[in-house]
């Protein structure tokens, strides 16, 4: 090797990663290295190909990428003298067929220091077998940490969204069954007038002028107007009157029944003229059956639509049956999370939606989206502890989208605002938080999607703020 392709010990002292060496060290460093020049955009290595080397930057500018499901995101810019990339993980004993995890490009010209990943790695073992073994628990320990942690994240986001989206299907599928079971004693009501209407040897015009009356009257339970409860308690005395005038019995279980339909004093004499005062208490009874009946399906049709729209977004929410890139509505992502959590959202935390729907769809990941809208939410509802204000918003940011997650709780503390996204870092109290949340969020928001996630807080104002591209960024890196 050439004096020109070493690196003189002198000059490797002036490298905060070999600064410590003593001088034998220093020449081993010397002997073993060369320095190698890559003109701009060449690839000074690639992922996955063999880890051969670590590679110490000397000038110019560098770019770290990762491959993420077929494109690669850019991590990592610098032009700091003596940053180092490569086989960083040399020092690790049980490697097999070690790869790089990464890929480098020169931004400009570069040169680079570089050392045979395998003789450095028994050097190194030698010079600093202590550091060694601290370094390979250490490396060891996060990863599986990092792995265990993670999946019991995951389940317990999945339990807190199965025991949201469950509890939200209990109450209109409970409504339903109620329903049914009263409608299947209103039926059997409805047969057994209908019977005592036929022992009395009604005439059938007078039947049919019956069931006429009927098919207008139930046709107006529908658009029924709301009504407030003094209006209800006045037009209530006012059938109630009507009935004990024509000696209907019971009279005031009847109107409870024909108020909320919206049958009123006229529409009891039209009845009356129907089918005359023989027939009339079993005629209204009839039509108090058949209202009911009308009303009870119109429950049944309410609490199914219910369940079919929160199934809809537990679909939207899971992306089942879609693309994983898509042109999406960052709408519909929002709402089927809401949906999903609010079993954890709770009755003591006013939900407010301050959406600017003439927004355009983004290029995304929508499931990954989902992902970060349930951990930021999530954390703002865990933030105010049962009661306050939550507030979910869209808005245009220049030539990207905004979404903000803003809660009224105490706030992050300005100590922990510049580790808020850092892995493992959390401020709850111990066993209640991984702080893996915000770390996946910002690699989804950052790494996948080429945004930013951004966060903002003081006491009763703490705002998330995911601002995403709205064209479609193109992947880092040659193709």
């Amino acid at each position: 090797m050439s004096d020109e392709e070493r690196l003189a010990p002198a000059d490797l002292k002036t490298l905060f990663l070999f600064a410590g060496l003593d001088p034998a060290q220093l020449d081993w460093v010397s002997a073993h290295g060369q320095v190698e020049a890559f003109s701009r955009g060449a690839a000074v290595f690639r992922e996955g190909e063999p880890a051969t080397c670590f590679f110490v930057l000397l000038s110019g500018t560098m770019r770290m990428t990762r491959a993420v499901r077929g494109e690669e995101v850019e991590t990592v810019r610098s032009d700091q003298r003596g940053v180092y990339s490569g086989a960083t993980q040399f020092f690790l004993a049980d490697q097999e067929d070690p790869r790089y995890g990464m890929s480098v490009y020169s931004v400009t010209d570069t040169t680079f220091f570089l050392l045979p990943a395998e003789e450095l790695a028994e050097r190194f073992r030698t010079w600093f077998p202590m550091a060694t073994h601290l370094l390979e628990g250490m490396l060891i320990g996060s990863r599986n940490i990092q792995l265990v942690v993670g999946q019991r994240e995951r389940l317990l986001a999945l339990g807190a969204l199965s025991a949201g989206l469950t509890h939200e299907l209990n109450n209109p599928a409970a409504a339903a069954v109620r329903a049914t079971a009263s409608l299947r004693e209103r039926v059997a009501g409805m047969r057994h007038k209908l019977a005592l209407l036929a022992q009395h040897d009604i005439e059938p015009g007078l039947l049919e002028k019956l069931i006429d009356v009927q098919e207008r009257l139930v046709k107006r339970v529908a658009a029924a107007p709301k009504l407030t409860a003094m209006e209800v308690a006045d037009r209530e005395d006012e059938l109630i009157d009507w009935l004990d005038d024509h000696d209907v019995s019971d009279g005031w279980d009847l109107a409870p029944t024909f108020v909320p339909a919206g049958i009123a004093v006229s529409d009891l004499d039209e009845v009356n003229d129907a089918v005359g005062e023989e027939f009339l208490n079993a005629a209204l009874r009839w039509l108090g059956y058949a209202l009911e009946t009308e009303t009870l399906m119109g429950e049944i049709e309410d609490a199914t639509a219910r369940i079919s729209k929160l199934l809809g977004a537990a679909k939207q929410y899971s992306q089942m049956d879609r693309a994983p890139f898509q042109w999406i509505d960052v709408h519909e992502g929002l709402d089927s999370t809401l949906v999903m959590l609010s079993g954890k959202i709770g009755s003591g935390v006013r939900v407010v939606k301050e959406y600017d729907r003439s927004l355009p769809a983004v290029p995304a990941y929508a499931g990954e989206l989902n992902q970060v809208w349930t951990n930021l939410i999530d954390n703002a509802v865990a933030a105010m502890e049962g009661s306050g204000t939550l507030t979910v918003s869209t808005r245009p940011a220049g030539d990207r989208l905004m979404v903000e997650i803003r809660d009224s709780g105490p706030g992050i503390p300005e100590e922990n605002l510049q580790r808020i996204f850092e892995p493992f870092f959390t401020t709850k109290p111990v066993g209640d938080g991984t702080g893996l949340g915000l770390d996946i969020s910002w690699r989804i928001v950052v790494n996948r999607h080429h945004g930013d996630l951004r966060v903002e807080s003081e006491p009763g104002d703490t705002r998330f703020q995911v601002l995403l591209p709205l064209d479609e960024r193109p992947a880092d890196g040659p193709s």
